[in-house]
């Protein structure tokens, strides 16, 4: 066994995947027909050409794009049902996975039904392919804090299975500060807390995040490598980033991946994780995630596996189960070693 053969055997854990941009190809041609809309794809050659950005801001015109092709509720259950499905071939375990449920609630789509089609999908899932997911719920920070409040009500009369919330959306133009009530009474409801930050704006909405909202992890995160004394803080105070490689680079948040701060991040002392964000959007899994570290930038397979485990140690399960995933992970790690021929 190579280590490329090694590194897709590897046991693995995602925190930040985006169940609309999960959405295959095929799949997305299959709602268009279900809805009988009007876009500017018609095969799958004219999506992947759909898929080419030319900024972050483009691919956010492509996301909307792809939420209004999501025209009934029910939809969910396949998406998410594939998502896992992909998921599980990559042998990931555990997803926590974001649903950003007012941009579809806007558009005329009910909360309740599409919570219910997801985690059926959720469930059918774990059946075939015995992959556990919990649901984040991205209120998507263009929309307000007011919106965030009401959408805290939506999780207070309906939430199963959802452990977290999260703000994503365009982060240049709507900063953190203003969530930091919402984010109090999610934190009371018992909710864990997570924000987007320094993806597309510099430090400042970084420290914004972890200082007025108190979250526990960091969506992408980039922008930290800035400022050297909000590194230090970050490790100090254990708040996870969710690196997001290949993500980053489609976007234009960094040149290449060789030129991420992700090493940076883990020699300051940051616990780091790997996602593939939005991964049919940008044509990657949590595989190709791992194998452009380990080629681009050197990352061994221990170093990749100490990532897995930085994935379930920061992860939102109880920590009984946890505890059970983290020496599931180490028993098929030892496995994997025993039959490996080189750790290169």
């Amino acid at each position: 066994m190579d280590a490329l053969e090694l590194i897709r055997a590897l046991p693995k854990a995602e925190q930040h995947i985006h169940i609309v941009g999960s959405t295959r190809p095929e799949t997305l041609l299959w709602l268009v027909e279900e809805g009988d809309l009007d876009t500017p794809f018609k095969t799958p050659e004219d999506v992947e050409r759909f898929f080419r950005y030319i900024d972050f801001n483009h691919f956010i015109s492509v996301y909307n794009t792809m939420v209004h092709c999501i025209t009934e509720e029910a939809q969910f259950e396949r998406i998410v049902f594939e998502m896992l499905e992909d998921e599980a071939h990559c042998n990931v375990r555990y997803v926590e996975a974001s649903f950003s449920a007012p941009d579809h609630v806007l558009i005329g789509l009910d909360y309740g039904l599409m919570l219910d089609a997801i985690n059926k999908g959720i469930h059918r899932a774990k059946d075939e392919f015995c992959i556990d997911c919990q649901i984040r719920i991205d209120l998507v920070r263009n929309y307000g804090p007011e919106r965030g409040m009401e959408i805290l009500d939506w999780i207070e009369a309906k939430s199963e299975n959802i452990v977290s919330i999260d703000i994503g959306g365009s982060e240049t133009s709507f900063p953190p500060e203003p969530y930091e009530a919402v984010y109090e009474r999610a934190g009371e409801m018992g909710l864990h807390l997570v924000a987007h930050g320094g993806e597309t704006a510099g430090p400042v909405s970084v420290w914004g995040a972890v200082e007025k909202l108190k979250v526990e992890r960091i969506g992408h995160g980039v922008a930290a490598r800035r400022d050297p004394r909000l590194m230090d803080f970050l490790a100090e105070k254990g708040i996870t980033v969710e690196a997001c490689p290949v993500s980053n680079v489609r976007t234009g948040a960094v040149s290449s991946v060789r030129e991420h701060p992700i090493r940076e991040f883990i020699d300051r002392g940051i616990r780091v994780t790997v996602n593939s964000d939005d991964p049919s959007m940008f044509g990657t899994d949590m595989n190709n995630e791992y194998i452009q570290l380990h080629e681009q930038l050197g990352f061994t397979v221990p170093e990749l596996f100490q990532m897995s485990l930085n994935a379930v140690e920061s992860s939102f399960l109880p920590d009984r189960e946890k505890g059970r995933m983290r020496e599931d992970f180490m028993r098929m790690y030892w496995h994997l070693n025993d039959r490996a021929e080189t750790f290169n």
